[in-house]
């Protein structure tokens, strides 16, 4: 039986990351070394910080990542991609050059025999309503049209800045620490959705950037994933236990 991995959040082409081939390079890496370990791989949202397909143009960059997934997809690995709020204006580029399975909404899925909720994170819980706004707007379908209208050399500029500027205005850059079962969204939500849905097993979710391992109930768990800026952390599953783990170069993994 192959392992089944999940991560999230390498927010690839950040202009507020100042070690971005590196970061690259390590994903890459990693996707290397699991290759004839895998069943597949569940990528999580955010593996870009800006992604927009124009009808006949793609992002510059990322050859060695999608030349990667593409290997993996051709040797039989699942690789499933769910769009983050980063990088959700996707075409049908992936599917069709790189073989990935795109997901746009959450997904409720059955691994093993075990039930799974995967979702990137953002949108859900309650959040606040000026988040919210932005997102509604950035999914609509008009809004979509009227910026693809735009040039991809102001339009991209345009979504890197955006993105860097949001990553900038916080502390160090960074996602605000653990906060606690009562005001984490994701967390939030998850009791919720368990309340009507109790045969969930497992919650993941990427967005927060910080790992947490935590028990909602005797028989289900939620996980956090990090990210791939500092953490380089992911799960893996191989259909009796589910791992938390941080990728390390050159040590053995899972």
């Amino acid at each position: 039986m192959k392992n089944i991995y999940f991560l999230s959040d390498a927010h690839l082409g950040s202009l507020a990351i100042p070690h971005a081939r590196m970061q690259e390079r390590r994903l890459v890496n990693f996707l290397d070394h699991i290759k004839h370990k895998a069943a597949a791989v569940y990528l999580l949202g955010d593996i870009f910080d800006f992604w927009h397909e124009y009808k006949c143009v793609v992002p510059k960059g990322y050859t060695r990542l999608l030349g990667k997934i593409s290997e993996l997809t051709d040797l039989g690995v699942e690789v499933h991609f769910f769009a983050g709020n980063h990088d959700l204006w996707l075409g049908d580029y992936f599917e069709k050059e790189c073989g990935m399975t795109i997901h746009r909404h959450s997904s409720v899925v059955e691994l093993y025999g075990k039930v799974f909720y995967l979702a990137h994170g953002d949108g859900l819980g309650s959040g606040d309503r000026k988040y919210k706004f932005l997102r509604a707007l950035f999914h609509d379908g008009i809004c979509q049209k009227l910026f693809a209208a735009i040039h991809p050399r102001w339009g991209m500029t345009f979504g890197l800045e955006w993105a860097r500027h949001s990553r900038l205005k916080r502390i160090d850059g960074k996602e605000p620490e653990y906060m606690g079962e009562d005001k984490e969204d994701l967390i939030v939500f998850a009791k919720e959705y368990l309340q009507t849905h109790p045969d969930i097993n497992y919650f993941i979710f990427g967005h927060r950037h910080i790992e947490v391992d935590l028990m909602l109930s005797r028989t289900t768990r939620l996980l956090m994933l990090g990210d791939w800026i500092s953490l380089f952390s992911y799960a893996v599953y191989d259909g009796e236990h589910l791992l938390m783990e941080e990728y390390v170069e050159g040590e053995s993994q899972p």
